[in-house]
């Protein structure tokens, strides 16, 4: 009896002990299971937010994409009117590049004409200056040669003009010695 009470009682005690186990891993689970719910709770909140977040956003994006959509459009319809008005412009840039490429052809047969009437003048101008030229180096020796006859009868007349100055204050002196001797045949008495 003692035994078996022994061995009961070693039972009970291995039973409370291993109640006594299961009793705190109840309470550690308990303690997960908690912060468990608590995480869940937030990510619930969370995922909340997110779902609110995400319908505003896919709200937004709805407006935004009629916006842009009408933006688009608009676009769309000015670039038409624009084609159309670059169309119309270039028709008749196209019309003028035409008419301009009509008168460039006129001008450039224009041009050959003159080019070759240029030519013609040029050679008549470079004869009638060649002729000219001859003139006049001939005429610029004549008058190199009457340049030096001047000179030469440059040289004559004043050499003259000194001979008729020397002359000259030789008549002066003869008229001065007239005078005095005059004065002083009008001084003598006997002349009176």
């Amino acid at each position: 009896g003692v035994f078996m009470y022994n061995h009961l009682q070693q039972k009970v005690r291995n039973a409370e002990a291993l109640a006594q186990k299961y009793k705190q891993q109840q309470e550690a689970l308990s303690a997960q299971l908690q912060v468990v719910y608590e995480h869940r709770s937030r990510l619930e909140r969370s995922l909340q937010k997110e779902r609110g977040e995400h319908k505003k956003t896919k709200e937004d994006f709805l407006v935004y994409k009629l916006e842009a959509q009408e933006a688009l459009n608009k676009e769309k319809q000015d670039s038409m009117n624009r084609y159309g008005a670059l169309s119309s412009q270039h028709k008749i840039l196209k019309n003028q590049h035409e008419d301009v490429k009509k008168q460039l052809l006129d001008l450039q047969l224009q041009h050959n004409s003159l080019k070759l009437e240029h030519r013609k003048t040029l050679e008549t101008h470079s004869q009638k200056y060649a002729q000219l030229q001859q003139e006049k180096d001939s005429e610029v020796t004549n008058l190199q040669d009457t340049v030096f006859k001047l000179r030469e009868e440059s040289k004559l007349l004043r050499k003259a003009h000194q001979e008729v100055h020397s002359q000259l204050l030789s008549a002066q002196a003869q008229m001065e010695e007239f005078r005095q001797l005059k004065e002083a045949l009008q001084k003598m008495p006997s002349f009176k």
